[in-house]
């Protein structure tokens, strides 16, 4: 398991957030975690 930061634009503001994944986890669902974990916090 790694943790990875990732950064993104969510709704005009740049949100940081850390995902922990296996190393052979798809770039592409890293991301799509990162975004689900913002959304929520957006939500809340």
């Amino acid at each position: 398991m790694i943790e990875i930061t990732v950064k993104l634009d969510y709704q005009g503001k740049c949100y940081q957030t850390n995902v922990i994944a296996r190393r052979e986890t798809a770039q592409e669902e890293i991301y799509q975690t990162a975004l689900e974990q913002i959304q929520k916090q957006v939500a809340n």
